[in-house]
């Protein structure tokens, strides 16, 4: 009677504790900021800000893409509530249109021209940019001919200031080139043909970026080196931003707290010493997610989708605005591996002991506490049929592995081997549940064997799959050394994976550096699945 009171009591003190700690963690991730001053205020609008219309699968790539006025009107109706101006980039795709429709809606243009390899094409986009600012002499403000031509090397330098002395005699407004601040600083000669000054400054994509909370000063400071190498001329920041999500390039982290931080600092750094900024951008554009990553879709002041202010003056700002729903999911995932432990079939006659029950716990709170992060992940990270499929699995796998760990965990099984589930007819399991743990470690063990070749090969657009790999790992790993063989041959596969995931751990950490928790946190997420899979054993046959 005793043993039976306390295998009762037990897992309902470790229940209790674990919701508490889900629901703790979620409040404390969930905490708003107030910011001393609004990121984007009606009473205030902005200076100017970078317009493109793109939408959906919409892409600048498509040359036979012609973008409706209708589209590119209803956006600019909304720039108009809180800016002066906006910055555009190319007069392809129907964005010739847009100084017309500007008009309409009281906004000023800073005309941009899209130089690249091709000379005709240039000298054609710079006639019609010429006329257009003919056409409209009080919206067009400048022109701006070409956009970091210098940094993607498309144009040299002499062949760049040919176009800007074609263009410039036959305008009335000024005209300017916009390239990042140090290649300002490189080519110094460009501020000859110039009327002011166009300089990019966003610190998060710098060779190491600042901190959000220091990135307004580290852009400040630049400037002022900037504005001390072209005495005379005016400085425009033509571009600064922060993305509200993505993965994390040091300690520089994409959320939107950090985003609309740097927005309201760098905002009244302008106030307060006179300075023009344009921000980067009006709206999250999904399309450059294909070559910049995650991060590259999530500049925007506005939803790229909804066509919302992402930040509404006087309201405190969340990273997790849904987070009770986020929370709410967690709760009921930390509930049902409970229930799976306490309803398990059990081999023996006696409770199971207080290590798998404190297992069990650890991997609901894990599992409770990522689970609503890990959803996030997927719904903004997840791009094209590929992306969606993988985060799709990998998902799945976060969401059944703590359930089937839990249950071979209370019925006294192992980790399936590989070999056990994918082998020879005479070494498969016949049991259901534990093929469908194996399964779910095998497609773990791949996805994350897919990320971290990606994380070495092609780390600067590639996102750290810490939340859901985390929510799969634990419980292999507690089911790995808690129900663990010492007996049989460790398997070849796993071992090899074992062995990938020790390598990309150490290359990630040292590569991403300290400062990057989320890259320390996936590295070490690596070293628990591969330590998981270094424990496993072939069951030996007759």
């Amino acid at each position: 009677m005793g043993s039976r009171t306390i295998g009762i009591r037990t897992p309902l003190a470790l229940l209790i504790l674990s919701l508490s700690i889900v629901v703790a963690v979620w409040w404390w991730l969930a905490t708003p900021v107030a910011l001393t001053r609004a990121p984007i205020d009606d009473a205030a609008k902005l200076e100017c800000v970078s317009y493109a219309p793109f939408r959906n699968e919409q892409t600048p790539h498509d040359p036979t893409l012609i973008v409706r006025p209708e589209q590119i009107s209803e956006d600019l109706r909304e720039l108009a509530k809180v800016s002066k101006c906006i910055r555009t980039y190319s007069i392809d795709n129907g964005l010739d249109k847009v100084p017309e429709l500007a008009s309409r809606a009281g906004l000023k243009v800073l005309l941009g021209i899209w130089l690249g390899r091709d000379r005709a094409k240039n000298a054609e986009l710079c006639d019609i940019a010429v006329a257009l600012a003919k056409d409209h002499p009080t919206t067009v403000a400048a022109i701006i001919v070409g956009s970091e031509v210098l940094l993607r090397g498309d144009m040299t330098v002499g062949d760049l200031r040919q176009t800007i002395q074609s263009v410039k005699p036959r305008v009335s407004v000024p005209v300017t080139y916009a390239d990042v601040w140090e290649f300002w600083l490189r080519y110094r000669e460009v501020g000859a043909d110039v009327d002011f000054v166009t300089a990019h400054f966003l610190p998060y994509w710098e060779d190491v970026p600042p901190r959000a909370e220091d990135a307004a000063a580290h852009v400040d400071d630049i400037r002022k080196q900037v504005v001390a190498a072209f005495p005379g001329k005016e400085i425009l920041i033509g571009e600064t931003g922060w993305p509200s999500f993505g993965r994390m390039r040091d300690g520089a982290l994409a959320s939107r707290v950090n985003q609309a931080r740097f927005i309201s600092q760098i905002l009244e750094r302008a106030r307060r010493d006179n300075f023009r900024v344009n921000l980067f951008e009006a709206y999250d554009e999904p399309w450059k997610r294909r070559w910049e990553g995650t991060v590259g879709g999530y500049w925007g002041l506005f939803d790229g989708t909804e066509r919302k202010l992402k930040y509404l003056a006087g309201v405190a700002i969340s990273n997790y605005p849904f987070w009770k729903l986020q929370m709410a999911g967690g709760l009921l995932l930390c509930i049902c591996i409970f229930a799976v432990a306490m309803f398990a079939p059990k081999k023996q006659p006696s409770p199971p002991r207080l290590a798998s029950w404190i297992a069990v716990a650890v991997s609901a709170i894990v599992g409770g506490t990522l689970l609503g992060i890990s959803v996030d992940k997927m719904l903004l990270e997840s791009y094209g049929l590929g992306g969606w499929l993988i985060q799709g699995f990998m998902l799945m796998a976060a969401v059944t592995a703590p359930l089937l760990s839990t249950h071979a965990l209370m019925s006294g099984r192992p980790l399936p081997s590989f070999l056990e589930v994918l082998g020879p007819p005479k070494g498969l399991t016949p049991l259901f549940m534990t093929n469908m743990l194996g399964i779910t470690l095998i497609v773990t063990t791949l996805i994350a064997g897919e990320t971290a070749l990606s994380l070495i090969f092609d780390a600067r657009w590639r996102d750290f799959p810490f939340a859901a790999l985390t929510m799969a790992v634990v419980p292999f790993w507690t089911l790995a050394f808690l129900n663990g063989s010492k007996s049989g041959e460790r398997p070849l596969s796993e071992a090899v994976f074992a062995g990938l995931f020790a390598l990309s751990a150490l290359y990630v950490v040292l590569n991403e550096g300290f400062e990057n928790w989320q890259a320390l946190w996936t590295g070490a997420a690596y070293l628990l699945l591969g330590s998981a899979l270094w424990r496993g054993r072939t069951p030996a046959t007759a």
